[in-house]
């Protein structure tokens, strides 16, 4: 039975193949949060899942920038993009959530980062920090005022999320032992050092929630 009010939802974001090991864009030990995240599923009765979702020649990959290699930065027209390898393409094995999440009651599937031209962190918002992908209002529509989120990875999609959720207004954990990040040039101490700005409570284990 779920312990956590009606209120409160789980955002699970990003566990799929290509950010697993033998994955395209592999986050370090990416695969032990699976069993975690299950558990933790389980204590809520809403969940949704976040599902990155990409065009095949989506501006945020390398491959369309000759010249250009994975982690540079390139400016766009949204600002400053970290460069990735092909990933998540829409309807290919690597995209497909990791076959070890064991959450059937999960009310949602959100998709982010099918539009080629912007890149989408974020679950609420794409990385031109206008275009909502609409879970803002889902969300509000079934009475959510907060939210837990656990992912991949810890520095990028988990955090972006987190940032978007504060700026609508909800309240905002993230749980540590079920997340995992990449941490690129000093990403991840950045990502916490914001999220503890923006008031993002941030537990080490579930148990603590």
């Amino acid at each position: 039975m779920p312990d956590f009010p009606a209120t409160t939802a789980l955002i699970v974001t990003d566990v799929q193949n290509d950010f697993c090991p033998g994955g395209a864009l592999a986050v370090p030990d990416g695969d032990a949060i699976v069993p975690v995240v299950n558990a933790l599923a389980r204590r809520f009765a809403t969940v949704v899942l976040i599902q990155d979702w990409h065009p095949a020649d989506h501006l945020s990959f390398a491959s369309q920038h000759p010249g250009r290699a994975p982690l540079e930065t390139v400016e766009m027209p949204y600002g400053p993009q970290i460069l990735w390898p092909d990933h998540c393409v829409m309807g290919t094995p690597g995209a497909a959530l990791h076959p070890g999440l064991d959450i059937p009651h999960a009310a949602l599937i959100q998709r982010k980062g099918m539009h080629r031209e912007v890149d989408s962190y974020s679950a609420l918002l794409e990385a031109d920090r206008k275009t909502r992908t609409g879970l803002d209002g889902w969300l509000a529509a079934r009475g959510i005022r907060s939210v837990v989120i656990c992912g991949l990875a810890t520095d990028f999609c988990v955090a972006w999320t987190a940032l978007d959720a504060r700026r609508f207004g909800l309240e905002v954990t993230v749980v540590e032992e079920a997340s995992r990040a990449i941490d690129t040039g000093g990403s991840l101490a950045r990502a916490w050092a914001d999220m503890e700005a923006a008031g993002v409570r941030r537990v080490l284990r579930a148990e603590e929630l």
